[in-house]
């Protein structure tokens, strides 16, 4: 099972801890979900989701404010004695001395922040959903060209570091370079990022390690990327019979997921960023409606029926 830290949740979320005597280390989240207790605040603990991150709104927090003390002391014993990672107040609402007691006494941590509660769900969603995804690691490279994920695989050694740099070098950006981080996201959505031990660097043979962030900037990077398609390199094989027209899509699958996969060949002379830049940009024109090699088709057609005439 898949997990995540409540400290890289706190870092990367810009959540206060309200409680600092309530450590954090070693809290794991493994559910995506989050909860608002209401019913739990109110004494219904039946299916209660207390795996999950619970977030405390306005409503939940003027709702407190009306409970008498002897229920809302027995509401919060059984709420704060259940097996819950914590608990983050949104939209400026903050706990009252009884419920920091009781973080205190049951060590759960009380975390703050600013947002409105909606849009606070969301971006805890969104960022769990990518974090505890199904996960595999790869040899490749991901860049982002023209807004459109590209994952560069091939045999080690054939040029995908260099392919990189150069597409770097017109303006593009990298995620990762050597190993990618798949991420499942959903059925229709795979999310690459870059181990952090790795992050902006890139191995050049003959060269060494280049940072790209230092020697390029911060925006020629970046830390993840949807992947919208794959590009193969491998030895040019004058014996091959390679796709010329593009009428016939492949693909490649990670995690069950089907990516558009190209094949190409390598030879001396033939430029690779541009190669690439050209398939992405064909790429985001399909997804708009247009493939050139299909109106091509559709003209030699024409063509054909009108000498038929």
């Amino acid at each position: 099972m898949q997990t995540v830290s409540l400290n890289k949740m706190i870092e990367k979320l810009g959540l206060k801890n309200l409680v600092p005597e309530v450590e954090t280390d070693g809290i794991e989240i493994n559910s995506p979900d989050i909860n608002r207790p209401a019913l739990q605040l109110a004494g219904y603990f039946e299916h209660f989701a207390c795996e999950r991150v619970q977030i405390i709104g306005y409503v939940e927090h003027t709702y407190l404010k009306s409970l008498d003390q002897e229920e809302k002391m027995k509401n919060y014993e059984r709420f704060m004695s259940s097996n819950i990672p914590c608990i983050i107040y949104a939209s400026r609402t903050e706990p009252d001395e009884e419920m920091i007691e009781m973080a205190k006494k049951y060590q759960k941590p009380l975390l703050y922040s600013e947002r409105q509660t909606s849009p606070l769900m969301a971006e805890v969603i969104r960022w769990l959903n990518v974090e505890l995804a199904p996960c595999i690691s790869i040899h490749g490279v991901l860049v982002d060209v023209y807004g459109e994920g590209v994952l560069i695989m091939g045999e080690s050694g054939i040029g995908k570091s260099e392919a990189a740099l150069e597409l770097l070098k017109r303006g593009h950006r990298l995620i990762t370079d050597d190993v990618v981080e798949i991420h499942k996201v959903s059925d229709d959505t795979l999310v690459g990022t870059s181990p952090e031990i790795t992050r902006h660097f890139i191995e050049l043979r003959g060269i060494g390690i280049i940072d790209v962030k230092t020697l390029y900037g911060v925006e020629s990077v970046k830390e993840t990327q949807s992947i919208d398609m794959v590009i193969k390199l491998e030895e040019w094989d004058k014996d091959k019979e390679y796709d010329r027209l593009g009428l016939n899509e492949e693909y490649t699958e990670f995690l069950g997921n089907k990516i558009i996969c190209h094949s190409i060949p390598i030879r001396p002379g033939r430029n690779l960023a541009i190669i690439v830049e050209s398939a992405a940009v064909n790429h985001r024109q399909k997804k708009m409606g247009y493939n050139a090699a299909q109106e091509l088709y559709r003209r030699v057609q024409e063509s054909i029926n009108r000498n038929k005439h």
